[in-house]
């Protein structure tokens, strides 16, 4: 049986791959291996400035050229966190990991996956509306065919044909079904170390997510300010509902680390005779500026 100070050795690895599986964001997190990470709020993210191609000279061979390979800082800005007591008499140190395991998972899923995708997908949407990549539509079954078809047409313009994700609701994806049948099919999608089957159109996943989810702004609680206590998050005023999100799949860079997870048995506890779990989460996203005409953002439009 593992030691108190090993408990976290054993939480960590397995809250980190949870998160990434049952995020709807899970697959940003594909392009973490451009981040370097030593823990804390810290990461760092390459810059690659070359120069452009030069003529080639019979005589004299080829023109050299500068690559420079920069590492930007940026700093994880959702430090999130909570504290859990879980009274002796309820679990003793033979099954604490089961009983925690589970207390921390459930945490997880029902209140940190959530605001993650929440953050993530506002961040994603607020980027695309500052760079212009934005359309604001009032979808109906008889247009969401053309509209999204015009958006995916306007990005490949942009940039390219390139492979890229949809997000929307469940219920924007069954009008789009019932729509665009004929460019509805099946296709993989990578989240961490799992692939799942979802549905595509015309070729490009889609991932579906809650309305709830889908919003453009969201105020993250603090837990301490009066009305606050309770924690979490909720949408702000002036949010504008998302009809679709569209990016490729390089270009979100997305993180989550839960950076500390201590434990402390109730001999060594002060405040109560319980397990004593603390738990840190640091989390963002960034989109490489060069990356910013690779995201699109459709919104309902204000009543």
């Amino acid at each position: 049986m593992p030691n108190v100070l090993e408990y976290s050795k054993i939480f960590q690895p397995s809250l980190d791959k949870q998160v990434v599986q049952q995020s709807t964001t899970g697959w940003m997190e594909a392009n973490d291996n451009l981040i370097k990470y030593n823990g804390g709020n810290e990461v760092k993210l390459p810059n690659i400035l070359m120069d452009g191609m030069a003529d080639y000279d019979r005589a004299n061979g080829f023109v050299g050229g500068d690559v420079t390979l920069e590492w930007k800082t940026y700093s994880l800005t959702q430090d999130r966190g909570r504290t859990f007591s879980i009274d002796a008499m309820d679990v003793d140190e033979t099954n604490f990991v089961a009983t925690a395991g589970t207390v921390m998972g459930e945490f997880q899923r029902v209140q940190v996956v959530p605001e993650i995708d929440a953050y993530r997908y506002s961040k994603l949407a607020t980027l695309a509306i500052n760079a212009e990549q934005t359309r604001s539509i009032a979808i109906t079954a008889s247009n969401i065919l053309d509209e999204i078809l015009a958006d995916l047409n306007n990005m490949e313009d942009e940039i390219g044909a390139k492979d890229v994700v949809i997000t929307m609701n469940p219920i924007m994806a069954g009008m789009l079904g019932k729509a665009g049948k004929d460019f509805i099919s099946k296709a993989m999608l990578a989240k961490g170390a799992l692939s799942v089957e979802v549905q595509s159109f015309n070729g490009n996943p889609i991932v579906k997510a809650p309305s709830k989810l889908l919003k453009t702004a969201f105020e993250f609680l603090d837990g301490t300010t009066a009305g606050q206590e309770a924690g979490g998050f909720k949408v702000a005023s002036g949010a504008l509902d998302i009809n679709w999100l569209i990016a490729t799949k390089d270009a979100p860079i997305a993180v989550s680390k839960t950076d500390k997870v201590r434990t402390f048995s109730p001999d060594t506890n002060q405040k109560a005779d319980a397990w004593k779990v603390d738990y840190r989460k640091y989390h963002d996203l960034w989109v490489p500026a060069s990356k910013l005409k690779s995201i699109y953002a459709n919104t309902k439009p204000v009543a």
